[in-house]
């Protein structure tokens, strides 16, 4: 695989833990606004500009790009950002507890993404892309990277390594508890050499920008041909080793059983997996199994894996969704409907329990995590994962390093 170095805009490294922000998707507009309160560096501003306009707008306002623009305008002119005239490429360490992730940050071509040698298992919504696109043309960068994947190379974890024993850029704790630490490789040519002998990268998180940042590409090189445009066709991404990634269960909640009362849906569901109650939450780690929460009581739920070889009817996220949620409370489309909401693992049982107890929910399912190996199966054969299969943790932070498409 072909990888890049680019000229990052960058945080003063006095201003990178108030700059770094959540990504964009992470949050809807209300907690956007809050967590940027007070903190005008936030990056929040450039990614969610909403924030800075009346909640009466629009969120894909033409207002909205336009605030985005004037943001990251803002952050250059005040000297928050700097600017690095050598292209380089950086190491990003995310450290959770005892869990340790590092990613090369760099530049991969829209040519990869086109012919298939970097590999997606999502399918994306057209008004999400548009968003994307409409956002990375006004402020004319890239200002999250598109989070990869690809198997493990000892010879990439050694020149990580070196790397990793100098002095970080930045090193700094999120809110959450994370430690972000950020190293600059100004010799990039061992790390190119390096990584063609990867075969193919896979998509984790980030399907939006990365068919935005498609997009944007081909639209720049349709209306201004030149080297914005040709700049612009390689797009920001960090490339982490399979095994260091850590992904979490992707949970459901519904708001109602269809008309069912929990004794009738209880019957139901006993005629198509196992139901038995349980004392205490159940976070299920094996395939095979599910947790539910209704009505005050959790339940384990159990079914004899499928022996389909398709990887994505085998997924426990599916077998829930073709034997309970579409055929017996009514959820055909989980993208589309507005009864089913999802909470990401980090959350917790207890962020399950708590939307059922408010009247928020009528039940709640928690569901194992899907292994990065069967991420990998389900994109090399083509096909996509229902939604909301994979949550993983710890999140990359935005407005550490952009990738400008004009220095």
């Amino acid at each position: 695989m072909e990888i890049h170095g680019f000229h990052a805009w960058r945080p003063l490294p006095e201003v990178a833990h108030s700059m770094a922000s959540v990504a964009y998707d992470t949050v809807d507009r209300n907690e956007a606004k809050k967590l940027a309160s007070g903190n005008p560096r936030s990056f929040l501003h450039v990614v969610r500009p909403e924030i800075n306009l009346s909640d009466t707008i629009d969120a894909y306002d033409a207002s909205v790009y336009e605030e985005a623009a004037a943001a990251m305008e803002r952050f250059l002119t005040d000297g928050d950002l700097l600017v690095d005239h050598d292209k380089a490429m950086y190491l990003y360490r995310l450290q959770m507890g005892g869990h340790v992730q590092r990613g090369i940050v760099a530049c991969c071509n829209i040519e990869d993404y086109r012919n298939g040698r970097i590999l997606r298992h999502e399918k994306t919504r057209q008004e999400k892309e548009e968003d994307r696109v409409r956002h990375v043309r006004a402020v004319g960068a890239n200002t999250g990277p598109v989070f990869l994947t690809y198997r493990d190379d000892p010879v990439i974890d050694r020149l990580v390594g070196q790397v990793e024993a100098t002095k970080p850029l930045y090193s700094f704790t999120a809110p959450d508890g994370v430690l972000h630490s950020v190293w600059k490789i100004s010799t990039i040519e061992p790390f190119v050499e390096a990584f063609r002998s990867v075969e193919r990268f896979y998509i984790a998180d980030g399907h939006h920008r990365a068919a935005a940042a498609v997009r944007a590409a081909e639209e720049l090189q349709q209306d201004q041909p030149g080297s914005v445009a040709e700049e612009a066709r390689h797009f920001l991404s960090v490339l982490f080793p399979a095994t260091q990634l850590n992904v979490l269960g992707y949970h459901r909640v519904v708001s109602d059983l269809h008309g069912l009362d929990s004794a009738s849906f209880l019957q139901k569901l006993k005629e198509v997996m196992t139901v038995v109650p349980h004392p205490d939450c159940v976070e299920p780690q094996v395939r095979g199994q599910a947790g539910m929460y209704l009505a005050g009581q959790w339940y384990a739920l159990s079914w004899d894996l499928p022996v389909d070889e398709d990887p994505v009817a085998a997924l426990d996220v599916s077998v829930l969704q073709d034997r309970v949620l579409a055929p017996i409370l009514d959820i055909r489309d989980p993208r589309t409907s507005s009864r089913i909401a999802f909470i990401g693992g980090i959350r917790g049982m207890a962020a399950l329990e708590k939307e059922v107890d408010e009247g928020c929910a009528a039940v709640a399912f928690s569901l194992c995590p899907v292994a990065v190996e069967d991420v990998m199966a389900i994109a090399e054969a083509g096909r996509e994962m229902p939604p909301k299969s994979t949550w993983f943790e710890p999140k990359l932070r935005s407005g550490i390093l952009i990738h400008p498409f004009k220095p």
